[in-house]
Formats: C-alpha cells, structure tokens, sequence
C-alpha cells in the first residue's frame, strides 16, 4: 500500500470513532438550539478549524514534548496504545463512554452565547481521549531506519487524516438536523460499535510495535 494512503487511513480510522463528530451532532443541535440558523454554519466551521489545530497539535509535538521530558517514545507507543485499546473496549462493550461523554450536561438555549472553542471544540468535538489518540498516532513512524522522503510521505497522510476528521466534523456540524433523523438511536449504536472495534485493534498494534522496540532496544 502506499505509504501516503496508508497513514491517511491509519489516521482517521484511528481518530474518527473518538472524535466520532456524529455522536457529538445531537448535542451540537442542543448547544445550538437558541442561535439563528445562519449562526450554525459558521460555528461549525470553527469547530473544525480548531478541532484540526488540537488534533494536528497533538500529533506532532505531543511525542515529542514527552520525549523532552525523558520518556521514550515506544513507552509513548504503549502507554497511548493501552489507552486507545481501552477507549476501543469501553465503546464496544457499550459502556456510556467517549469524548463526548458529559456533554449532554452542556446547555444551550436562547440568550445564551456559545463559544467555537469552549464548548463547541474542548470539550465536545476534542477531548483527552482524541487527544491521547492523536499522540499515539504521532509516535507511530516507517517501520526500519526510514529515509526522508518515507517520512515525508507518512507525514502527508496523516496530516490529510486529520484535515478528513476535520471536514466530517464540519459536515456532522452542519447538517446535524438531517443526520439525527437519518441514522436514528439503531444506526448510530452499529457504527459506533464497528469503530470502536477499529480502534481496539490499532491500540493492540500500538502496544505491539511499542514492546517490540524496546526489546530490539535492549
């Protein structure tokens, strides 16, 4: 597969059942519910840009920033790797959990200004588990000694994942009237379900490859 596509679908197969922009739709329409329906279009919209900007953040210098502090990053590997398999888990086995848990504490309503950022991006579209997600990811590179333009390649792909989460984001956002009617509670629950399975398996992979470079390591 090419490196290029093979990161892009790594990236959002990974980051799209936490961020999962449809479960978060309904409550985007609550928060919402007082403004104009011209307001919604923009808001989603910001959503989107910041939500990119947490994600591509988190992704590039969360590693990093982790590595800085000491920490090596196939340690990164397992630690994100153990908690995306347990994100993963906790969805299929239909626990009331995910980024969007506690939204529905949120409220909207007439009079009431909603921000893009706050609550509309943090805590609603991006939370600790995206995030977490996102870091794991990044840590991920080539398999072997990679050349430039190998690194270059992947880079594109998931930079092109998050800015895909981010344009489902702002589609979700945008049209969440159609798609609450559309999927309903039954559509909603089987493609959550399939995702989380997805992100289990990238989390097992993650802990994996993390294990088996520290002990070529040693």
């Amino acid at each position: 597969m090419n490196a290029v596509t093979g990161a892009f679908l790594l990236t959002f197969a990974g980051l799209f059942p936490i961020v999962n922009p449809i479960e978060a739709a309904p409550f985007f329409l609550g928060l919402t519910a007082g403004l104009p329906a011209s307001e919604r279009p923009v808001l989603a919209r910001k959503a989107a840009v910041n939500g990119f900007a947490l994600l591509l953040g988190s992704m590039a210098l969360g590693p990093w920033l982790l590595e800085f502090f000491g920490i090596e990053l196939p340690v990164v590997r397992i630690a994100g790797g153990l908690v995306v398999a347990a994100l993963g888990w906790k969805l299929l086995t239909q626990e009331a959990w995910s980024d969007h848990a506690g939204s529905a504490g949120l409220e909207g309503g007439p009079g009431k200004k909603v921000g893009s950022f706050y609550p509309l991006t943090m805590p609603l579209t991006v939370g600790p588990g995206s995030m977490s997600v996102a870091i794991t990811i990044g840590s991920r590179k080539p398999a072997g000694i990679p050349r430039l333009s190998q690194l270059a390649e992947h880079a594109t792909g998931a930079v092109l994942g998050v800015v895909a989460i981010a344009v489902t984001i702002y589609l979700a956002y945008r049209f969440a009237e159609n798609i609450a009617r559309l999927l309903g509670e039954t559509g909603l629950e089987v493609l959550v379900r399939l995702s989380a399975f997805i992100l289990m398996c990238i989390g097992i992979e993650s802990v994996w490859n993390g294990y088996s470079a520290l002990t070529a390591a040693r």
